[in-house]
């Protein structure tokens, strides 16, 4: 079969760092129905994530890590969606977020060092909590009703996150929390073994069950000053475009290709008695066979294309905004038309509860829901077109 990597693999570092990524995806892959039907974030794979020091990947080189540029990012992702994609997209904002907080300077030196430290040397994980039942996505700019109120020594946190990905087996938050008293959004790093910190498991959806995305609730939980590590001023800072983003774009496409991977084989080796062949021989099948890769070639040029000019032109990244949105749009749309392709190359039998395919097909559907929404990916293509300001 075609390596459908081959072409975006283009040195001997992406060679090597791809390697460790394929290594995982096959160890995770044979978990993730077990995985899928617990609806919890898998601690052999977690533990499996941390000795081969994946964990660790974002972090700058001279602070333990590799410095994964955004390009290589993409591609270890994609890969390792391959074998679980609800691995890929939790341990991805955890990736992510590291990556964010290195390449804006979000936090003090002496905070962020002591982040990969933490990361490099004890295998630490750390995702944001921003989400909440009442302001939906943060992304559509809602004020948290979490809040923190400071006194003489501390900042006392009291309220509830949903979607926390990885929420039972992350050992920090940073969690989104509104100050009344200088009227502002702040983020604060929160140790999951603080008291008043606990996990209500609320998940239980259709796909991406293993990401164990549960509500982290918050009880009068006592906060340093010094762990107030981001302060949100849209008047002190440009917003600048998340390119870390693409993982999610990635992880659907990872999933996708698993799909049509497994399809491929099943029409290559299934023969029914009323045909001479394989079914690979069927005009009808050899059709969707090409829609298949036509649907992700054309995703997956863009959204490669796009993590490379983030990679070359750091000055123009404050212009790829809308690119960026793009590329997560035509993505996850591709990436659900190809595993539809693949359920029905091969048929009923991609239904069966122990069919991998019936996974692709819930899993995959997540992303339409993973932000930037479609809506508003179009409206700010429409907004650019028309110079709106």
């Amino acid at each position: 079969m075609w390596d459908v990597y081959e072409p975006f693999i283009k040195t001997k570092r992406q060679k090597k760092l791809f390697r460790l990524s394929e290594q995982l995806a096959v160890k995770i892959h044979k978990r993730a129905s077990e995985t899928d039907r617990k609806g919890t974030f898998s601690s052999e794979n977690l533990e499996d994530l941390k000795e081969s020091n994946y964990v660790a990947l974002s972090l700058p080189k001279e602070l333990g890590g590799e410095g994964l540029s955004l390009y290589e990012f993409v591609l270890l992702q994609e890969k390792l969606a391959e074998g679980d994609g609800s691995v890929a997209l939790s341990i991805g904002w955890h990736l992510g977020i590291i990556m964010e907080i290195r390449d804006e300077s979000l936090w003090e030196d002496s905070a962020f060092e002591w982040l990969c430290s933490e990361v490099a040397n004890h295998k630490k994980t750390i995702n944001r909590a921003a989400t909440e039942p009442a302001t939906g996505s943060p992304t559509r700019g809602g004020i948290p009703e979490t809040k923190a109120v400071k006194s003489a020594i501390d900042y006392t946190i009291n309220g509830r996150k949903s979607f926390t990905t990885m929420a039972d087996v992350l050992d920090y938050f940073l969690v989104s929390a509104y100050i009344e008293e200088s009227d502002e959004i702040a983020w604060f790093l929160i140790d999951k073994a603080q008291p008043g910190v606990s996990v209500d498991h609320t998940w239980n959806t259709l796909g991406m069950r293993g990401t164990g995305s549960d509500d982290l609730v918050l009880t009068d939980v006592q906060v340093d000053p010094s762990r107030l590590v981001e302060r949100k001023s849209d008047k002190q800072r440009i917003p600048v475009p998340k390119g870390w983003l693409l993982h999610i774009p990635a992880c659907y496409l990872g999933i996708a290709i698993a799909a049509r991977n497994e399809a491929i084989e099943f029409a290559k080796n299934y023969q029914p008695n009323s045909l001479q062949t394989t079914i690979s021989e069927v005009h009808h099948v050899r059709e969707k066979i090409g829609q298949m890769d036509l649907e992700l070639l054309n995703a997956r040029h863009f959204m490669y294309a796009i993590a490379e000019k983030w990679d070359r032109y750091p000055e123009e990244r404050i212009k790829l905004g809308p690119e960026l949105a793009s590329v997560k749009t035509i993505a996850t749309n591709a990436a659900n038309k190809v595993v539809d392709l693949a359920m029905r190359i091969v048929g009923g039998r991609g239904l069966l509860k122990s069919s991998n395919f019936e996974r692709y097909y819930r899993d995959v559907r997540a992303g339409l829901h993973n932000p930037p929404m479609d809506d508003a990916v179009i409206e700010t293509l429409a907004r650019r077109a028309l110079n709106d300001q």
